[in-house]
This record gives C-alpha cells, sequence and structure tokens, in this order.
C-alpha cells in the first residue's frame, strides 16, 4: 500500500517544480516495492525469493555521460578532466524541466527520504524520485535508512530525480547521446535520464560527497571496502574491480564496515553507504559464501540470466553484461557492524592484480611511495581473446576511483598522507596478480597466500623482520613472512629469467611515469620523489 498523499512531503515536491502529486508512492517497504515490480511486468522472482530485473539499454555506468554542471560554484573548484565534465547551467535548465514535464505523464512515481554518511555529524539527507519501484528498491538497499520518527522532520538536501524512459534530444539538450546523468551543486539536485542502470543513483551521490566532504568537512572521503578487529583497529581495503576488494575484507575474524564507500574523520572511519552491492559473475556459494547467502527476499538481481525455464540464476552466463549485480542491505551480511562506523585505521592495503608480474605480493610504503601509488591507482588485467594480443592491459584510476573524484587527485593524496603520518598507519601493496612471469608464463598467486600475508601484517607480525628495497619501484620487501615461502616474497626470485623480469620491472615502471605526467603539476615534491626509475 501506498502512504496516502497526505502524508507524502508534497510541498518540497511542488517547490521543485511538480504540478501534480497524486499517484505516489511514498517510502514503500521492499515487499510493497517488489510487489509493485512484478505487478507492472518490469521483474521476477528467483527460486531464492529475490527480485530479478533488467536495467534495459545501460547494464553499466556511461562516464562519458556524467556532466557536472559548470557555474560559480563548481567553475574554479571541479578538476575538469575526461570524467568531470562540464555543462552549461542553461542545459541543465532545459533537461530539468524535460525531467519534471517527462514524470508528470507517468501514471505513478515512486518517491523514498534516505540518507548518506553513518556518521550522524556528516549525515546528508537525500530525496530520491523514481519513474521504476525497482529503482526505488536499490535506494532502500544502498542508502541509509531514517526511522519513522526521523521522518517526521525529514528535510531533503539533495535530490535524485531519475527518468529512465526520458531519451533526451542530444543538440537541444546539450549532452554527447540521449542518455544522461547531471550533477548541479547550485541546485543540490542529480537528474538521470534515459539510462535503467541502478548505479549511476549510487555513485552520483558519492561523487558529490567526494567534492563535499574533503573541503567543507576535512574529511577524506574514499573507494575503499573496511573492515574492524576485536580491539577496534580499522583495516582499509583499496583497489579497482578484479583485485579482491570485497574478498579480502570479508574475514570472518573480523566485522564489515562497508565494502565500497568510507569518509575517514579524526576520529573514526564510517560507511557512506546502508547496502552493498557487489558484482555475481561466476558467483560460487564456495567462493562468495556472505554474498552468495545474500540473495534472498529484498534482495535486487541486475541483469543475471535464468537457466532455460527455471527460476534458477546461471551466475556464469555473461550475455546480458559480465557486469551482472545484487543490491542488499548491509545487515544481509552474517558478520557486517551497525552502525557501520569503525575505529582509527592501522593498516591500509593497496590491492592491485599485476598481470605482468612484477610487482612484489606484499610490501611496505613510506608516506611519498603511499601518495604516488594512491594518486596512479593500478591495476593490470589479462590479454583479452584479440588475435595477438598478450600482453597484459594496465589500467590507472587515480585514489582508486577516477570517475567519482571531483577535485584534484591531489588534495585526496595529501590529505590520505597527513591522516596516515597523524595517526602512524602502515600501508601496504598487496599483489594480487601474477607470479613466476607474466599471465601466460606465470600462475596466480595463491589466495591463501595473500590471505596469510595481510593477517601478518594484521596481526603486527611483519613490525620486526627484516625488509629489502625493490631496485626499480623502490617500495620496502619482507624477506620473510609467517605461512608463506620465502620465495614467493621477492618476485624476481620467482622469475626463471631474470633478465626478462629486470626488463618487465623497467617498462612498467616508464608506464606508471608516463601516467603520472598528469597529475605532476598538482603534487609536492615528495610525491613526485616517489616515481619508480624508468
Amino acid at each position: 500500500m501506498s502512504v496516502p498523499t497526505s502524508s507524502v512531503p508534497t510541498k518540497n515536491l511542488v517547490k521543485l517544480g511538480f504540478k501534480s502529486t497524486e499517484n505516489i508512492h511514498y517510502q514503500l517497504s521492499p515487499e510493497e516495492l517488489v510487489q509493485d515490480t512484478l505487478r507492472t511486468g518490469e521483474g521476477k522472482l528467483n527460486d531464492t525469493g529475490a527480485l530479478v530485473i533488467l536495467t534495459g539499454e545501460f547494464t553499466g555506468r556511461s562516464p562519458k555521460d556524467k556532466f557536472t554542471v559548470k557555474d560559480e560554484i563548481t567553475a574554479d573548484s571541479v578538476h575538469w578532466n575526461e570524467f568531470n565534465i562540464p555543462i552549461e547551467p542553461k542545459y541543465f535548465d532545459i533537461i530539468y524541466k524535460k525531467v519534471l514535464d517527462y514524470l508528470e505523464q507517468i501514471p505513478e512515481l515512486w518517491i523514498r527520504d534516505c540518507y548518506a554518511c553513518a556518521d550522524p555529524r556528516y549525515r546528508l539527507n537525500v530525496r530520491v524520485v523514481n519513474e521504476k519501484s525497482w529503482n526505488n528498491l536499490f535506494a532502500y538497499n544502498m542508502f541509509l535508512r531514517p526511522t519513522e520518527e526521523e521522518l517526521e522532520t525529514f528535510e531533503p538536501e539533495w535530490h535524485v530525480i531519475s527518468a529512465p524512459g526520458l531519451k533526451l534530444d542530444a543538440k537541444e539538450c546539450g549532452t554527447r547521446q540521449s542518455n544522461a546523468a547531471i550533477v548541479s551543486f547550485k541546485h543540490k539536485m542529480i537528474l538521470i535520464a534515459g539510462t535503467g542502470y541502478t548505479g549511476e543513483t549510487k555513485k552520483g551521490i558519492f561523487t558529490i560527497l567526494n567534492y563535499l566532504l574533503p573541503q567543507e568537512k576535512n574529511v577524506l572521503s574514499m573507494h575503499c571496502s573496511a573492515n574492524m578487529g576485536a580491539d577496534g583497529d580499522t583495516a582499509i581495503f583499496f583497489g579497482l574491480s578484479g583485485t579482491g576488494k570485497t574478498t579480502l575484507s570479508a574475514d570472518p575474524n573480523r566485522k564489515l564496515i562497508g565494502d565500497d564507500e568510507h569518509g575517514w574523520t579524526d576520529d573514526n572511519i564510517f560507511n557512506f553507504e546502508g547496502g552493498c552491492y557487489a558484482k555475481t559473475i561466476n558467483l560460487t556459494e564456495e567462493k562468495e559464501p556472505e554474498i552468495f547467502h545474500a540473495i534472498k527476499p529484498g534482495a535486487l538481481l541486475e541483469n543475471v540470466p535464468f537457466y532455460p525455464g527455471t527460476n534458477q540464476i546461471n551466475f556464469d552466463d555473461a550475455s546480458i553484461t559480465e557486469n551482472t549485480r545484487v543490491s542488499y542491505p548491509l545487515n544481509f551480511i552474517s558478520n557486517s557492524l551497525e552502525p557501520s562506523i569503525g575505529g582509527l585505521p592501522k593498516n591500509i592495503f593497496f590491492l592491485t592484480c599485476d598481470a605482468f608480474g612484477v610487482l612484489p605480493p606484499i610490501s611496505k610504503l613510506t608516506p611519498g611511495q603511499t601518495m604516488y601509488q594512491f594518486i596512479s591507482g593500478y591495476t593490470a588485467k589479462v590479454a583479452g581473446t584479440e588475435a595477438g594480443v598478450t600482453e597484459p592491459k594496465p589500467t590507472f584510476s587515480a585514489c582508486f576511483g577516477a570517475p567519482f573524484l571531483p577535485l584534484h587527485p591531489g588534495k585526496y593524496a595529501q590529505m590520505l598522507g597527513d591522516k596516515m603520518q597523524k595517526h602512524k598507519v602502515n600501508v601496504w601493496m598487496i599483489n594480487t596478480g601474477w607470479t613466476g612471469g607474466p599471465h601466460g608464463t606465470g600462475s596466480r598467486m595463491k589466495l591463501k597466500y595473500t590471505r596469510a600475508m595481510i593477517t601478518a601484517a594484521l596481526e603486527g607480525k611483519l613490525n620486526t623482520v627484516e625488509f629489502e628495497t625493490h631496485p626499480v619501484f623502490g617500495m620496502a620487501i619482507p624477506r620473510e613472512c609467517p605461512n608463506v615461502p620465502a620465495q614467493v616474497l621477492n618476485p624476481r626470485n620467482t622469475w626463471d629469467d631474470k633478465s626478462a623480469y629486470d626488463e618487465k620491472a623497467t617498462y612498467l615502471a616508464s608506464l606508471f611515469v608516463k601516467n603520472f605526467e598528469k597529475y605532476a603539476s598538482g603534487v609536492s615534491a615528495e610525491i613526485l620523489a616517489a616515481a619508480p626509475k624508468a
């Protein structure tokens, strides 16, 4: 059942420009949203009772179609680049009117009040207006949920208005094509048109927090997972997709704070979100038991195919997309921490999957190296199936989250450096990729070794061991580690052809140096001095 219109916060909707506030479903429960999705024929239940939907034409984010309004607020503060693409205020006004006119014609809308940031000092109230009931379920799962008492006085600071069915005229609207996500800091609004992909909502809010928190609150916003030990010590895991961020932070001996977005204050680490958004491609109960068992009533699965003639999901089927996903509230994870606020970190892990087989499986970084590697945000994926392509493909994404960072990466790196030095945090680089040679020659680092290395670092067992310096990248490599063969620790020792290793290490160093050229003017001498020797 919808809440009666009289109790819907219609005043704010009228302020937004909505002429009609009828047929609005406000603050529905997950069960009601699932029923609405089934009623409109836009979803099915799988054999565990989770809702399965298709997001339509777009099965992932569209970074080239995300715009920020360039106005008096943002002109000199946003780091304009291939991810922070400016759009003129006049086009925002045109698109805003088109979105409102379009939604006025829709037979029903779903609206939810929610918030971001588990630490109440930094709470950001958000109102989400959806054309689709399943987009509203995503908002329920992923954002933090106000109590009934809090809803009585809820005032939204930001609005997310989503109209997947609206196709824009690119020429008239100043966009690249018919879809767009537009952020206006002046209007405190995110407009999403032409795409049903739910992640646009999640990453839109993350983007504005990455702008507001570092500048206004001196809080470092981070694209990372985090967990906490029994004594309150927090560990942070940065890493791009495929490096093991979710897998390695899911430790049965530690409480999960969150799997993707966090803030670092003077006294804690807190989750921005109220849920998890996990990839499900090739998901198995054995490899990812927590995610596997979170797929139950209330979970929202995107673009996953069924086995023919059944309602059982084939997690190995990538025929719709490799980017199959599930969203669910954080409390679906058995060892999650609520509220999702942890103590100050003692250890930070930069995760990389180096398919070149060059980087050590674990190494310790200096403050300068930490900031350099943070800005670099490196990983390398295995070569594709294209004929003749055998070399791994390097990926650099600043601060392990370039598409969501409105400020210069040097700002986030400097904050990280200051905080790690103030709180005496150890920073480790973990290579979950190849050893004994590059992809095609060497082998993938064993997960049990990676877990053993992280455990040793967390338990302080590497504090007293002897280290050696990598000749090209400069990081400190431990000569021994409990439950890991010493031979594995220095990558050069694992290659049969040592000169081939040296050549590959120099080549990878040159890729780092070339990538860093675009950031050099905005960082300190200490960071520049930490570059590898190409």
